[in-house]
C-alpha cells in the first residue's frame, strides 16, 4: 500500500531565521508540507554567512524548502508577501517583538484576508513582564536554571546544542498540527504561539517537581546523588572514555560474570544497588582500574555480552561513520550551500508516508521566478523587480549547476 506524505498539500510560508523558526518549518517540510522560505533580498538569510558555532545553522535547518528572496521594506515586496500568504495554510515567523506588526503582516492584519490561516509566532517570551525582551537560547538557559543544572556548581554551562531553540520549534509544530486538526472541524485557522523561555521552563519541569519535594537546593547534574551505584565515565586503555550504567541488580550480576569479577559478585555488601551506593568509595576505584586495562573494542564487547547500558564518549564528527546510523539510514545525504556533500540527521520518526528523498537547502531566491509566475506576475514585471532589488534570484546557469534531488 502506498501512503501519501503526512502533510502533503499543506502550504507553509516560512519567515523563520536562525534556528527556532527554521527548525519548526524543517520538521513540517520533512513531513511532506510544501514550505516556501521567505528570505531578505538581496543577501538572503543572514545565517547563510555565519561562522563559528553558527556554521551549521543554514545547511541543517533548511532542507526540503523552496526559497524566494523579497525586500519586505518595499511596498512591492510586501505586496508579494501578502499574495503568497493569501493562499497559505500556515505562516511561521520568529522575528523580534513588533516586527510583523510594523510590516502589517501580523495575525490581526492577515486573518480577514485568509481566515483559514494558521499563524505561528515563535518568540523569546509570551506576553508578560518579559514580553519585549530580546531572547536567545543561551539567555533562557541561564534564566530557567538549565545552565545551572548542566555545569558544576558556580559554573553555569549552556547545553552543547541549541536544545531550547529546537524544542521551541518542536512545540510550535505540535501547536500547528493541532490547529490544522481544529481547522478541519471549524473551517477557520488560529494563532499559535511558542516561546523560548516557556519551552525551557517546560524542560525544567522534573527539577521543579524535585525542588517542591526537597528541603535542600537542587544540585546541578555533575554533583547530583545518582540513584544508581555505577553510573560513571571510565577511562579505557587507548585514551578513550566509556560511560557505564548498571541500573539493576541483574545488570550487576551479568556484568560481574562477563568481567570475571567473581570476588565482587560474591560480596554480600554489593549484592543490592543500595549497598553498592554505600560502597562506592571502594567500588568505583576498583572498576576504574578494571576498565583502564581494556581497550575500547574489548570494553564494548564486554558490556554487550553483559547486556548493560553503556556508551562510548564521542565527538559530533564521530556520528558520520556510526554503524547503526549507516545501517538504518539515520543520516540524510544533502549538498550544503558551499558544495559539501554530507549526511545530516533524519527526522527521528518512523511512520508510513515519510519520503525517502530530500532536497538540499535552496540557493537564495532559487524559486523566486517560479513563485512569482505562479502568482500571475509577467516575465517583464519579474525582470523589473529583479533590477530594482525588490526580489533576488540566481542565474539560470547557477541553478542548472546546483540542480538535483538527493536520495535519503
Amino acid at each position: 500500500m502506498t501512503f501519501a506524505r503526512p502533510l502533503a498539500g499543506i502550504k507553509i510560508v516560512d519567515f523563520g531565521h536562525t534556528v527556532m523558526g527554521p527548525s519548526c518549518a524543517m520538521i513540517l517540510a520533512d513531513l511532506g508540507a510544501d514550505v516556501l522560505k521567505i528570505e531578505p533580498s538581496p543577501g538572503g538569510d543572514p545565517t547563510r554567512r555565519l561562522k563559528g558555532f553558527g556554521t551549521g545553522y543554514f545547511g541543517y535547518f533548511n532542507r526540503n524548502k523552496k526559497s524566494i528572496a523579497v525586500d519586505l521594506k518595499t511596498e512591492d515586496g510586501l505586496a508579494i508577501a501578502r499574495r503568497i500568504i493569501a493562499d497559505a495554510d500556515v505562516l511561521i515567523e520568529n522575528f523580534g517583538p513588533g516586527t510583523m506588526e510594523r510590516l502589517g503582516l501580523d495575525y490581526a492584519s492577515l486573518r480577514d484576508d485568509n481566515p483559514r490561516l494558521v499563524y505561528a509566532s515563535l518568540k523569546g517570551f509570551f506576553d508578560g513582564p518579559y514580553g519585549n525582551r530580546m531572547a536567545l537560547d543561551e539567555i533562557v538557559q541561564m534564566m530557567t536554571g538549565l545552565a545551572y543544572m548542566t555545569g558544576p556548581k558556580g559554573r553555569p554551562l549552556r547545553a552543547g546544542a541549541s536544545v531550547v531553540d529546537i524544542a521551541g520549534g518542536m512545540f510550535a509544530v505540535i501547536g500547528i498540527q493541532a490547529a490544522l486538526r481544529q481547522r478541519d472541524a471549524t473551517g477557520r485557522g488560529s494563532f499559535v504561539g511558542s516561546a523560548l523561555y516557556e519551552s525551557a521552563v517546560f524542560l525544567m519541569g522534573q527539577h521543579l517537581c524535585y525542588a517542591a519535594q526537597s528541603d535542600a537546593p537542587v544540585p546541578p547534574m555533575p554533583e547530583r546523588v545518582s540513584a544508581w551505584a555505577v553510573y560513571e565515565i571510565f577511562e579505557i586503555a587507548n585514551d578513550g572514555q566509556l560511560f557505564v550504567g548498571i541500573t539493576s541488580d541483574q545488570h550487576w550480576q551479568r556484568f560481574c560474570a562477563a568481567a570475571g569479577l567473581d570476588d565482587l559478585a560474591a560480596d554480600a555488601e554489593l549484592a543490592a544497588n543500595n549497598g553498592r551506593i554505600g560502597a562506592r568509595p571502594r567500588l568505583i576505584p576498583r572498576l576504574a582500574e578494571f576498565f583502564r586495562g581494556l581497550d575500547l573494542s574489548a570494553a564494548i564487547a564486554l558490556c554487550e555480552q553483559a547486556r548493560i547500558p553503556f556508551a562510548e564518549v564521542r565527538r559530533p564528527e564521530d556520528l558520520f561513520d556510526d554503524p547503526h546510523l549507516v545501517a538504518t539510514g539515520g543520516l540524510v545525504p544533502v549538498t550544503l550551500p558551499d558544495g559539501t556533500r554530507v549526511g545530516l540527521p533524519r527526522l527521528p520518526i518512523q511512520m508510513d508516508g515519510l519520503s525517502r528523498e530530500a532536497t538540499s537547502p535552496p540557493a537564495i531566491g532559487e524559486q523566486t521566478r517560479e513563485v512569482l509566475a505562479d502568482l500571475g506576475y509577467s516575465a517583464r514585471t519579474i525582470e523589473d523587480l529583479l533590477k530594482r532589488g525588490v526580489i533576488a534570484a540566481p542565474s539560470a546557469a547557477s541553478l542548472r549547476a546546483a540542480s538535483g534531488v538527493d536520495a535519503l
